[in-house]
């Protein structure tokens, strides 16, 4: 199994309520710092969300911070999870992710998806029912600029161009990997369909894991192309830890973490819209059989679940506390303590 990274960094407003000052820069250098050891421990790459209008600080310039963190770092791929294509123009995407590849040697991973908050579309004014429609329109428009070595125009329903060529051109040829979210077995097909790679949640559990690989799998074949274990990313929260009481603080805050970012995924009739929320149940059963928390022995057991339903690159997001030393140890301790037990054992063929 290879292993890399998903997740998030913080930036909140310089001001606390009680008058009193902080650098709000400080949750985007421990982030870059801890992709930095990241590296050095042994993980393949990183993957970073684009989340706006949150109130509490989420990544919200994934090309910008990647750029930096593509600095700092000489092999370790660059991944967004993922831009929601709906809410950019489509040249000005592909030019500065092609910037991005060019400046960094190749390391992209390109990720995206239609987006599911419903206040992020509320407050770019842009109507969510539009999300599909304006996601085929923008990709087709960014293959297209990393593509065509000679000008072309384009006409669709949301954006217009006229005689451009698009530069700078990118590192990997044709084009970056491209990364798309999928639950559901139509749209892990489409996404095989297609020749893309598929991301996975951390919420499903393994079987439900192992039927999408199996459905991408069974799809690529039928193509006539060759299955490739690292072409899905399955991401999974982790917190090694000694202590059931260390554990359950982090399930807990785990959950409210969860519920918070479900109502700003609930639209004004109280229908809450796909994301972090694709697994059905009950949420506290959904959160312990997801999450790999607990002694390295524990996780170990997870991954090994992982690893027989087909999982062949595990993203971890989290380590406890979002950061911070409690988070650093954790990572260092997942990278000795348990990825040398999956280095060897190649992933099973998923539901056979």
């Amino acid at each position: 199994m290879h292993f890399g990274l998903f997740g998030s960094a913080a930036a909140r407003r310089p001001t606390t309520a009680d008058g009193g000052e902080f650098d709000s820069s400080e949750g985007f250098r421990d982030f870059i710092d801890y992709n930095v050891e990241a590296e050095s421990l042994g993980f393949r790459g990183t993957f970073v969300v684009e989340h706006h209008f949150t109130g509490y600080g989420q990544v919200s310039a994934t090309i910008n911070l990647l750029t930096w963190l593509g600095a700092r770092t000489k092999h370790l791929r660059l991944g967004t999870a993922v831009m929601v294509l709906p809410w950019h123009n489509p040249v000005l995407l592909a030019e500065q992710a092609a910037t991005l590849d060019l400046l960094s040697g190749g390391r992209l991973d390109f990720g995206v998806g239609k987006g599911y908050r419903y206040n992020e579309f509320a407050g770019f004014s842009v109507p969510i029912d539009e999300a599909d429609a304006r996601f085929n329109e923008a990709l087709e428009v960014i293959i297209k600029c990393w593509t065509s070595d000679k000008p072309f125009s384009h006409r669709g329903k949301y954006w217009q161009y006229d005689n451009i060529v698009v530069e700078p051109p990118t590192a990997q040829r044709p084009h970056p990997p491209i990364w798309t979210g999928a639950g559901g077995e139509s749209s892990v097909r489409k996404v095989a369909q297609r020749g893309e790679n598929l991301l996975l949640g951390q919420y499903a559990s393994p079987t439900d894991v192992g039927r999408s690989i199996a459905a991408y799998r069974d799809e690529i074949e039928k193509c006539g192309r060759t299955f490739d274990p690292l072409s899905v990313g399955v991401t999974r929260a982790f917190f090694v830890c000694d202590s059931r009481d260390e554990k359950e603080s982090a399930l807990e805050r785990r959950l409210v973490n969860r519920v918070r970012q479900l109502k700003l995924a609930t639209q004004p009739d109280g229908t809450v819209l796909g994301g972090p929320d694709r697994a059905s149940g009950d949420p506290d059963q959904v959160n312990r059989g997801s999450a790999m928390y607990g002694s390295p022995g524990e996780i170990a057991d997870k991954l090994g679940e992982l690893r027989d339903a087909g999982v062949g690159y595990v993203l971890i997001n989290g380590g406890g506390s979002g950061g911070g030393q409690r988070g650093r140890t954790s990572l260092r301790r997942f990278a000795a303590e348990v990825m040398p037990l999956f280095s060897d054992a190649p992933p099973a063929r998923a539901a056979e």
